[in-house]
């Protein structure tokens, strides 16, 4: 049977030190085996600046289980290829599901282990992705292989879809069709260029 009041005290933790730790949770219709956790994107990889939401289930046994967690993903069209995407593409996270490999979600939980722990190893894991353990081969093959372009299409997808606030994919691409370019010209040269609009200008002016 869940342990509720350790739930509760795990989540009073969070609340009280999301400032501080970039990471949140939220309880989905008042129900506290259903969750939605909020993470920073780490400053310093292509992933800063973003806000990432994760799917959070308790099992009745918890904190003897670990908690399921995976990303929320949203698709996006490329020009080439039909692509699914979560945390704007990374070697431990699916890229069809949002599935996460992490141990401590599987055989290296402990009950000693938190929610806010959890969330944590998330946000590093980010930071330091285990290309030789992955969860999408793909985009670890690109990880190892052309880094560069895995970093820009991480940045790229990051830009676009997990920052609030800021100028989305559609806005970008209006204002460079405004200026004479074809949409599915400047959707490529955005995505060549990690989500940057001027740099996207100046590779379509000089191309």
């Amino acid at each position: 049977m869940l342990d509720v009041s350790r739930v509760q005290k795990e989540l009073v933790e969070i609340e009280r030190d999301k400032k501080l730790s970039g990471v949140s949770i939220e309880i989905s219709e008042g129900d506290l085996t259903r969750m939605r956790g909020t993470i920073n994107g780490p400053v310093g990889t292509p992933y800063e600046g973003g806000i990432f939401i994760v799917d959070i289930q308790l099992p009745s046994a918890y904190p003897f289980e670990p908690p399921k967690m995976q990303f929320v993903t949203k698709v996006w069209k490329s020009l080439v290829n039909s692509l699914e995407f979560t945390v704007g593409r990374h070697p431990n996270v699916s890229s069809q599901n949002g599935a996460i490999c992490l141990d401590i979600l599987k055989d290296q939980w402990s009950p000693a282990l938190t929610l806010k722990t959890a969330l944590l190893s998330l946000q590093a894991l980010l930071s330091t992705p285990e290309p030789d353990d992955p969860q999408d081969a793909v985009v670890a093959q690109q990880y190892l292989r052309d880094y560069a372009t895995f970093q820009g299409t991480a940045r790229y997808w990051t830009e676009t879809f997990a920052k609030r606030g800021s100028l989305g994919l559609q806005e970008k691409v209006a204002k460079l069709v405004e200026m004479g370019f074809s949409e599915d010209t400047a959707k490529v040269a955005l995505e060549s260029c990690g989500g940057d609009e001027n740099a996207a200008l100046e590779k379509l002016c000089s191309g």
